[in-house]
């Protein structure tokens, strides 16, 4: 099969032909009909990510069709549609077994542990646990970009954050989880700031639902805040701008670490609350909002690109996140 493959950390990979994956035991292979080119890609291309193992294949965003499937697994044919979470949980560790499949120890993460979707193959192990199915009706590109962006906007938002109608929320940065996170807390009832530095990020933002645009955030009073770029800086602003036991919410990798003031966290009683995805189970209740039309994950989709594009544009996001989500068929 194509694959874009790193050879080495931050140089531009190439496309070449490699191995197809094999279904082992518990898991599929799918042919991968879309996957999105994401920022968390782009850290692990730079050798961020100490899982990775050189060469590499990237990729973990992604929908496709069953392809083959491994012993084990019930209730999937081959052609089945479906999306995966970017977290693959085992299913069988305390933490699965309590639902929080997104922080399963055993989790393994396709373009990260292993090789992922920038290839027209990928396998997906544990797949009883970390299949989706996907309605008819839900397009592939717009189904891969719930894998990581979406999915981990939604649950960071409804779930973690538990934004209300009514709160003031700032999200700081606009690329695919910011402008994610941006559509889902005004659905939601919220009145939503978005941040960023891009225009062209600011005119989708507000598009997708923002009461207000700006490079610089004054002090709002805000009820909740996200970082989700990741940024030292960022993640000062959101806690400045947070009113007396506010809640912060960090979504972007913070691969440089972070220094915090702990007086304020504590004098106004702020919350600092991590996200990380969103389990396969709780996917029917956000494709249900997509579906009732309250969410319009396509919407975010501004440019489709072929796996020969695909290296260029994973080194050209160390110039900038480019405006909406771009989506690669293989």
């Amino acid at each position: 099969m194509r694959a874009v493959v790193i050879s080495e950390y931050g140089v531009v990979p190439e496309v070449r032909e490699v191995a197809e994956p094999e279904a082992a035991a518990g898991s599929v292979v799918l042919k991968v009909e879309a996957t999105g080119l994401c920022r968390s890609d782009w850290h692990g291309w730079m050798g961020h990510d100490s899982d990775i193992v050189l060469p590499h294949v990237p990729g973990h965003e992604l929908a496709g069709t069953i392809a083959a499937v491994g012993a084990g697994v019930s209730g999937w044919q081959i052609g089945d549609r479906v999306t995966t979470p970017f977290i693959c949980a085992c299913g069988s560790c305390a933490e699965c077994l309590s639902g929080n499949q997104q922080v399963c120890p055993n989790q393994l993460q396709p373009g990260f542990n292993y090789w992922g979707s920038f290839a027209e193959y990928v396998a997906i192990p544990y797949a009883q646990v970390n299949l989706v199915r996907l309605p008819d009706e839900l397009d592939f590109g717009t189904a891969a970009g719930l894998g990581c962006r979406f999915a981990t906007s939604y649950r960071a938002v409804r779930q973690v954050g538990k934004v209300e109608a009514g709160e003031t929320v700032v999200v700081f940065g606009c690329g695919g989880v910011g402008l994610s996170a941006v559509m889902i807390a005004a659905a939601a009832g919220a009145r939503v700031v978005a941040v960023d530095t891009n225009p062209a990020a600011l005119e989708l933002a507000r598009q997708y639902g923002a009461v207000e645009t700006t490079s610089e955030v004054g002090d709002v009073g805000a009820h909740v805040t996200f970082d989700a770029l990741g940024s030292n800086d960022l993640v000062q602003q959101a806690l400045r701008v947070l009113r007396p036991r506010g809640r912060h919410v960090q979504i972007g990798l913070l691969p440089s670490g972070v220094q915090l003031d702990v007086s304020r966290l504590i004098g106004q009683e702020l919350q600092w609350l991590g996200s990380h995805g969103m389990p396969a189970h709780a996917y029917p209740e956000m494709l249900a909002q997509v579906a009732q039309g309250n969410l319009n994950p396509a919407a975010l989709i501004t440019r489709t690109i072929t796996l020969d594009e695909t290296p260029a544009a994973l080194a050209a996001l160390s110039n900038g996140t480019p405006a909406g989500v771009t989506i690669i068929t293989p």
